[in-house]
């Protein structure tokens, strides 16, 4: 149980040996359910977006090759999560449509109002608060901004129960657990999908 739970505890913050294989299998293993997500912006053609904890950086690659015109800041509070999501989009860093920093999302130092979508992958399972969190995800996006949100857990599935045991400070929340986030937080106009076959969620909010 040792390694095993050294190894899937570097989800919340990806560090060394096993770091490095837990990034390549989130970019490899969460592309399906994220382009699932991704699909569910339609319609908008954002010029500024941000991914919170952003891991390995394929889904800021996919963000950017989705919105051609876009510039996309990528933030992982795992310096090594920065350094493999530079590397995965390194040649959209050097065209000057990617930056990729470390950050706090509890504590986000970006440009207020400056994003017009923001998107949060199997990651707000480790935020410190969801309240706070996404009160900060509010205050740096423009009004009539978006925040999606999508998860590979409903909060109710078992092998994330499961995980909750095993990996400290995660949380695996529910549908109706991060509606009352967004909506504390200031957010309105809620949509949410559930996957037809798998606990797959998608939450799309506007400020």
């Amino acid at each position: 149980m040792g390694l095993f739970k050294n190894y899937v505890s570097q989800t919340r913050k990806p560090e060394g040996i096993l770091g490095k294989m837990m990034l390549r299998g989130m970019n490899s293993g969460h592309a399906k359910m994220a382009d699932w997500g991704l699909n569910h912006l339609q319609n908008i053609a954002p010029e500024n977006i941000v991914d919170l904890g952003c891991g390995g950086g394929r889904n800021a690659g996919e963000l950017l090759r989705r919105y051609p015109k876009a510039h996309v800041t990528a933030v992982d509070y795992s310096q090594l999560s920065v350094e493999k999501a530079r590397e995965y989009n390194q040649e959209m860093i050097a065209a000057g449509r990617c930056t990729v920093q470390q950050g706090d999302v509890s504590a986000l130092e970006l440009p207020e109002e400056g994003y017009d979508l923001a998107t949060a992958f199997e990651t707000i399972y480790f935020w410190p608060g969801l309240s706070q969190c996404f009160s900060q995800v509010a205050k740096i996006l423009k009004p009539g901004g978006y925040f999606m949100i999508c998860n590979e857990s409903d909060g109710t599935d078992a092998a994330s129960l499961k995980f909750e045991k095993i990996i400290d400070g995660m949380k695996a929340y529910t549908v109706e657990d991060i509606r009352e986030a967004l909506a504390e937080a200031g957010f309105s106009k809620v949509r949410t999908d559930h996957h037809k076959k798998k606990p797959w969620i998608t939450v799309l909010a506007r400020k």
